[in-house]
């Protein structure tokens, strides 16, 4: 007899009022109500009001409302007489305990109980808790000690009144009939003085689906529609089965995890609990809080583990027809999966959890190793039977963290199953390790572990298999003697024909190619089939559908110990990308000799013009006292042609013109560039007007009259009778001044590249020169350097300048020799030295 039945036997009603139930009098209560409703059918006479019916009314109106209120008594009175119930389940609990410590009986034990409860100034519940605590040093016994070391902290509650409410839980837990019941006693007795308005106790069931087995707080329709979750649905409550840890959310409108309630407290906090014993999970305690959760004290939490302990105790001892849906059934029991696995073609062991005295999981044990098992270190069955998981497999719980796997899998019934795995094995201390496919499941209390080694030969024919679908080979052997023709799978699909099509004999190869292609077929079969040699050809193979392919065929004969030819067996290959490409290849190639061939072509003729324009060295220039010498350094690669030139011409005044330019570009547009730049410089400076005035118009020229080149440029006019040099630039670099043993740069004057905007002016400067005077005009092609500034270029120019030199020609000679420009750019430079 349970508590409740005890306590319902000693219900505090007195006579009739014990036969009384709530059903009876709400029963009462709808016939008294249908009593005042008008009947059809009568006399219209009958149905007239007078003061008789009108008190009559009056005074079942008053019969209908004491009704209600012995209603309202009397499920006061049950809920009163429940929780007397459970009260006294503890107080029994405390009574036993002492009975079994002091050997008395229960009447002397229930007057110690009330004599101690009086002494110490507790109710008899209070203690009753407090004796079960001590006597049962179990996680709610934990929690009441550490809440009293805390009574006199910042906690809210006094410590006793937690422990009651833990044991009495406890004990309705115990009592209940079912888990329903266990919910709702959870929630009155622990979870709602905590906050709390609902909870859910959901019971894991296979492949880690979840079953509502007991809920209070929530609506009946809200628990019908999450009466089960299946496999692969991410919830709450499978958040911490799949973890295997508590889940703690400050509010549900922070996640996006469906679970029951959502709707009625989108901003409440939840908080769900794995509940298990010894390894395994048995289900989850999920509680709803109406508002954002706050952290909760140490002790606290505690208390919520201790209330998911006593749910896994009551799902550990539930039915299986308990709370479950159709479609769950009962697992086997070890000795029907220890038939099961002597059935399976693979290697399979069947383990069971070993728990330590505390119950908690520490190894598995193998309980049997079936018929198909082969221990990589060579032991035979009966020396891996009986023994514990790790001990035969210590490696187990390494790399591999096989031992983790299967206790998730014992914790939360969820399959695992995973390809070509690693699993290593200690053969005389040394580690083997074999690839293996692996499948881990639970049944009932055991776990089944099943394991495929990988074979070499399935390996290897599973390689070959992928190699000739990413090669697009298909493979054949042709038996000569009686007929049988054999295709692989990828042939059948080259050839665009159904697998249940007839292959197509070596013999009529022809039929199905190009036309064209017969000769090179007919060769192909005569050194195969006559001259038993292998060979190969290609040929346009014809399918069904219209598409045509290109293939190649490779074949060898295949000769019997007296030299007869047996079979033919060989491969097709498509070649059509590989042919598309080469094609493609060809054109591009030929394109590229073509362009190549233009290109050198316009290089040559841009090299010829620019040589006959300017050739590397010229005639000395006759100029009464002065000496002309100028040097012209092409470019290393023919096809950077440049732009740069130079000149140097005695005008009509007898003055002498000297200028050197660089036309921006390469190829032969910088060479006709250079050549109409040159020309209009020289047909402008017949007009005797200064180098200032020269390069605006030159620049008007760069702008309007050419393909708008840019261009950079120094012009000197000198005057051999006052031996002054005139002078301006357009963005080139300065002239050098070679007097006695040093070396300078001339001012830098301003002056704009040419052809940048369509007028520019350009300042001129007057330089008084001396005898024995050196000038130098020049291109950037003698100093530029990629790695360095032009400052530092032009220092290096300057000290290779002014090193004595016995002609100016060797002095051009040297620093073209000693240029340390690295831009394989051409070069002009021109040198007047004073005579």
């Amino acid at each position: 007899m349970t508590a409740r039945e005890s306590s319902d036997e000693k219900r505090p009603f007195s006579g009739s009022a014990q036969d009384i139930t709530v059903p009876s009098v709400i029963t009462s209560m709808e016939a008294g109500l249908s009593n005042t409703e008008p009947r059809h059918g009568l006399d219209p006479s009958a149905a007239r009001f007078d003061l008789a019916s009108a008190a009559q009314a009056g005074h079942q109106a008053s019969t209908v409302g004491r009704l209600a209120a012995t209603v309202e008594r009397l499920r006061a009175e049950v809920r009163a007489a429940h929780a007397a119930a459970e009260g006294r389940a503890l107080i029994e609990l405390a009574k036993g305990v002492m009975i079994e410590r002091l050997g008395c009986g229960p009447a002397q034990a229930a007057r110690q109980l009330t004599e101690l409860a009086q002494q110490a100034g507790l109710s008899s519940l209070e203690l009753a808790a407090d004796i079960v605590n001590q006597a049962a040093h179990d996680q709610v016994a934990a929690v009441a000690e550490d809440l009293v070391r805390h009574a006199n902290g910042p906690e809210k509650e006094p410590a006793p009144s937690v422990a009651v409410r833990l044991r009495t839980a406890e004990s309705a837990a115990l009592a209940a009939s079912d888990t329903q019941a266990v919910a709702e006693s959870l929630l009155e007795h622990a979870l709602a003085p905590l906050g709390a308005t609902a909870v859910a106790v959901w019971a894991a069931g296979l492949e880690a689906s979840l079953t509502l087995c007991g809920h209070a707080g929530f609506s009946e329709d809200e628990a019908n529609r999450w009466r089960y979750v299946p496999p692969g649905v991410s919830t709450v409550a499978r958040q911490a089965l799949d973890e295997r840890r508590t889940v703690r959310i400050e509010s549900l409108s922070s996640v996006g995890l469906p679970t029951i309630g959502r709707a009625q407290s989108l901003d409440g906090g939840r908080v769900a609990l794995p509940a298990g014993t010894g390894g395994r999970i048995h289900g989850v305690l999920e509680i709803c809080w109406p508002e954002a959760l706050t952290p909760h004290s140490p002790a606290i939490a505690r208390q919520i583990e201790a209330l998911a302990e006593l749910c896994a105790h009551t799902l550990e001892n539930l039915p299986p027809s308990v709370g479950l849906l159709t479609g769950t059934r009962e697992s086997a029991d070890v000795s029907e999966l220890v038939d099961l696995s002597d059935g399976l073609y693979d290697p399979a062991l069947v383990l069971t959890p070993q728990l330590d005295p505390a119950g908690h999981l520490t190894d598995f044990r193998i309980r049997h190793a079936n018929n198909r098992f082969l221990d990589p270190a060579g032991r035979p069955r009966s020396a891996v039977n009986g023994s514990l998981l790790l001990e035969a497999y210590p490696t187990a719980g390494g790399e591999s963290e096989l031992f983790e796997k299967i206790e998730r899998v014992y914790a939360t019934g969820e399959p695992f199953r995973a390809e070509r795995m690693t699993l290593t094995a200690l053969v005389d201390q040394v580690p083997l390790a074999a690839v293996a496919d692996l499948s881990i499941s639970r049944h009932a209390d055991s776990v089944l572990l099943i394991w495929r080694i990988e074979d070499e030969t399935a390996r290897l024919a599973s390689l070959l298999q992928h190699a000739q679908r990413l090669g697009r080979i298909g493979g054949f052997e042709e038996n000569l003697v009686t007929g049988d023709i054999t295709w692989n799978g990828q042939l059948f699909a080259l050839y665009g024909r159904a697998v249940t099509e007839n292959p197509v004999p070596l013999q009529d190869l022809a039929e199905h190619a190009h036309p064209d292609d017969a000769v090179a077929i007919g060769r192909f079969l005569q050194a195969v089939l006559h001259h038993r040699r292998a060979t190969s050809t290609a040929f346009r193979l014809q399918r069904p559908d219209g598409v045509t392919r290109h293939i190649r065929v490779i074949a060898e004969p295949v000769l019997d110990a007296d030299d007869r030819l047996l079979a033919v067996r060989g491969a097709y290959q498509d070649i059509s990308s590989q042919h598309w490409t080469e094609v493609a290849l060809a054109a591009t190639r030929d394109q590229l000799a073509h362009t190549e061939q233009e290109s050198a072509e316009r290089n040559r003729l841009a090299l010829q013009l620019q040589h006959a324009i300017m050739p590397p060295t010229r005639a000395p220039l006759d100029a009464p006292g002065l000496d002309v010498a100028v040097r012209y350094r092409p470019a290393e690669t023919e096809s950077l042609v440049g732009g740069d030139w130079y000149d140097a011409v005695v005008l009509p005044s007898k003055r002498i013109l000297l200028c050197v330019g660089d036309i921006a570009g390469h190829g032969i547009k910088a060479a006709t560039g250079m050549v109409v730049l040159r020309n209009a410089m020289r047909g402008l400076a017949v007009t005797g007007a200064g180098p200032g005035q020269l390069l605006s118009w030159l620049n008007i020229v760069a702008h309007h009259l050419s393909e708008q080149v840019t261009a950079t440029a120094v012009c000197g006019v000198y005057d051999p009778e006052t031996r002054v040099l005139r002078w301006a630039r357009a963005g080139h670099l300065p002239p050098v001044l070679v007097r006695g043993e040093e070396a300078s740069t001339l001012p830098l004057l301003r002056g704009l590249l040419l052809g940048a905007l369509p007028e520019a002016e350009y300042e001129e400067g007057e330089v008084q020169l001396e005898l024995d005077d050196t000038l130098l005009m020049y291109t950037d092609g003698l100093v530029e350097r990629r790695d360095t500034a032009v400052q530092e270029s032009l220092s290096q120019l300057l000290a290779s300048a002014q090193d004595p030199a016995s002609s100016l020609e060797r002095r051009l000679d040297r620093l073209l020799l000693h240029s340390k420009s690295d831009t394989d750019d051409d070069t002009c430079l021109i040198g007047i030295k004073v005579l």
